[in-house]
Parts: C-alpha cells; sequence; structure tokens
C-alpha cells in the first residue's frame, strides 16, 4: 500500500513538473533539432475549415497520403520531414501495429516514388502500354488457337511473361536500379528482410527505385542516392539509430527531399522516460514534424487529416451519404479526451463508453497517471 502511495505521488510530482516547464516554454520559439543542420524548418498552418474526408479504402487511404505528402514536398522545400499516422485498430491491440499497417505502407511507398522520383511516371506508362500490347496480342494468338490455326508458341510465352510482369521491360528485370532510391527502413533486420521477399512480387508492383534496410546494426548502405526516406514504425529504442541515420542521410545525399515517419513510436516510459531526455527526445525527432496524413478508427467513427486541410472527427450514421458524418473539424489534433467529449457533445451528452474523462485539470491528472501506469 505504502508503495503504491509513493508511486502515486512520485507521478503527481513529474505531472505537475510537467505542467510547470509547459507553463514557461516559450511559444513563438521553435527549437531547432540538432541533427536538422541542413533541414529547413518548415512551419505549417492547418485549415480549420476545409475538412478531410474519409478514404473509401485502404488504397484510397494511402493514394491521399502520398498526395498530401508530395504536396507538402513542393510547398516546404527539399530535406522536408513530415510525420504520417495510420491505426485501424479501433484499440485492438491483438496484433502490433507494424503488423496491421504493413499493407497500407506498401501502398504509401509505391503512391509517393511514383509521385516524386523523376522518369517512374514514363516507365509506368510504358509498362502499362506493353501490359496492353500483350493482351491484345495473347488474345489474337489464344483465339488463332481456338480455331486449330498453327500459332507461335515463343511469341505466346512471351506476352504471358509481358503480363505475369506487369509490363516491365525484359531487358531491365534482374538489373540493379541506378536512378534515385526511395529507402525504407525497418526497425529490424527481420522485417526489413521479410519486405525484400514479400514486398518485391510482381503482385505488388514497387517500382525499382525502392531498397530495404534496418535502423539497427551496422550500415553499409550508400545513401548518396536516396530521395525518399520512411522509418516505418521505428520504437524508441532506435531512436539512437534513427538520428544517426537522419544525420547520415542529410548530410550525405545532396538530393534528398523529404523524411517520412509512418507511425513513429520513439517516445516510451520504459525506454526513454517522460522526464527530461524523454522531453530532449521529442524536441530532436518528432516536435518539427509535420503531419501530413492521420487516419484512425474509433469505436463509433474516424479522425482523420490531410494535409493541409483540417482534422475532421466523423460518426458512424447510417443515414449519412458513405455512412458517416462530420461533427467536427480542426486546426489541430486534438487529444483522446477532447475527441471524447467533442463525441459526446455532438450526441446530446456524456457515455460513449470509452472511459475517457474531461479537460479540466484534476481530470487531466487523472488522465495523466493512468497513461503512466499503463506504462
Amino acid at each position: 500500500m505504502r508503495s503504491s502511495l509513493n508511486l502515486y505521488l512520485s507521478l503527481i510530482c513529474i505531472f505537475l513538473d510537467l505542467m510547470v516547464i509547459s507553463a514557461f516554454q516559450p511559444l513563438s520559439v521553435l527549437p531547432i533539432p540538432s541533427s536538422q543542420v541542413r533541414t529547413r524548418l518548415f512551419v505549417s498552418t492547418a485549415s480549420t475549415t476545409q475538412p478531410t474526408e474519409l478514404p473509401d479504402s485502404l488504397v484510397d487511404a494511402a493514394e491521399r497520403a502520398a498526395e498530401s505528402c508530395a504536396s507538402f514536398t513542393e510547398a516546404a522545400g527539399p530535406m522536408a520531414r513530415c510525420r504520417v499516422d495510420f491505426d485501424t485498430s479501433a484499440g485492438d491491440e491483438t496484433f502490433p501495429i507494424l503488423k496491421t499497417s504493413t499493407e497500407f505502407m506498401q501502398n504509401l511507398v509505391r503512391f509517393l516514388s511514383y509521385r516524386l522520383v523523376p522518369g517512374l511516371q514514363e516507365m509506368k506508362q510504358a509498362e502499362v502500354q506493353r501490359v496492353a500490347e500483350a493482351r491484345v496480342a495473347l488474345q489474337q494468338i489464344l483465339q488463332q488457337q481456338e480455331a486449330g490455326g498453327e500459332i507461335d508458341e515463343e511469341a505466346k510465352q512471351k506476352h504471358i511473361a509481358t503480363l505475369e510482369n506487369n509490363g516491365k521491360d525484359p531487358e531491365q528485370i534482374g538489373n540493379p536500379w541506378q536512378g534515385p532510391v526511395v529507402r525504407v527502413y525497418f526497425p529490424d533486420e527481420g522485417n526489413a528482410a521479410l519486405a525484400r521477399r514479400d514486398w518485391t512480387t510482381a503482385a505488388t508492383d514497387l517500382p525499382p527505385c525502392v531498397q530495404f534496410s534496418s535502423c539497427g546494426g551496422v550500415q553499409i548502405q550508400d545513401v548518396s542516392r536516396d530521395m525518399v526516406v520512411f522509418f516505418f514504425c521505428p520504437k524508441a529504442s532506435e531512436s539512437d539509430f534513427v538520428e544517426e541515420l537522419l544525420r547520415k542521410t542529410e548530410s550525405g545525399a545532396p538530393n534528398l527531399l523529404l523524411t517520412v515517419f509512418v507511425n513513429p513510436n520513439l517516445v516510451d516510459m520504459g525506454v526513454t522516460g517522460f522526464g527530461m531526455a524523454g522531453r530532449m527526445l521529442r524536441e530532436r525527432l518528432l516536435d518539427g514534424l509535420t503531419g501530413t496524413y492521420y487516419l484512425r478508427t474509433l469505436a463509433w467513427g474516424a479522425l482523420t487529416r490531410s494535409w493541409p486541410n483540417a482534422y475532421s472527427i466523423w460518426q458512424e450514421d447510417e443515414n449519412s451519404d458513405g455512412g458517416y458524418k462530420l461533427i467536427r473539424t480542426l486546426g489541430y489534433l486534438p487529444s483522446n479526451p477532447e475527441v471524447e467529449d467533442i463525441y459526446d457533445a455532438a450526441n446530446g451528452g456524456r457515455g460513449s463508453g470509452d472511459g475517457f474523462s474531461g479537460g479540466g485539470p484534476l481530470d487531466q491528472l487523472g488522465d495523466f497517471v493512468n497513461g503512466m501506469m499503463r506504462l
């Protein structure tokens, strides 16, 4: 009992310290990360009136996220940094977020690569043309075969191979890519190896510019051609590696356009703590990131945002087009309690059943203590 009381009092002290620190933090001063020497800090202003529509599918969400990242890059200039958050678990923690967001990540990497890497769009158009021509030629061969005529078996197999390879140039298959690189960093080498195996099949249609690496271990890859860098679900235990990779890439990749953090979890009570170390890490790695896309499903709806539009809270409603109705737009990312308060206000009172408390000081203290205890 005494140990529990001491822990509770310690958490209260930490909470009060954080409130004092935040109260005296100058609002007009945004710290520039030490590893961001060559990166121009971009401060974006989100629209508070233009809502963000919900995506029609996972692929549509990835395409919207890629377009938002590309638009942000055009506005911010080279060496920009942003973040994408995608969580459709609705609070179900059965599977890790890396697993549940893998398909989204594949499509995001594909769409953004074609959007930003020069020459890929033209290459894709040529592939589509080869696929169309192969389908027509193969259909003619099959019709000729059904009619009992003699066919060119070699040509038939060639057209079949073209369709199986999604129209890729047969002379380039197996040859290393020589152009700009889109690099995806995974938390560990095991996941990076799985991506090299599973993401490079013809079914994923990933462009050849994509390369896979891991945050840990010895880094031997050449980053001089990196144009877009993804950190996929980086964890607090990899924060030192992430900072080192950022310094290495931003100093050694002259054509770097964008670094995207996807579902970052770089501040963790068990690893970094919530004290000065955690605060400094947040300032160096997270505070300077612009949220270009956000989608989180809730028990009763969803919260989403596509840069530069507003954060939008949607509630399930079978009488509305698409099955959802918009209940609020905001120019900032609301906290969990604030989202629940907005839902309650839109539905005539409290009682969403998710257990979030209100926004008063004591309620905030309760949320803070509960969150710390869960960690």
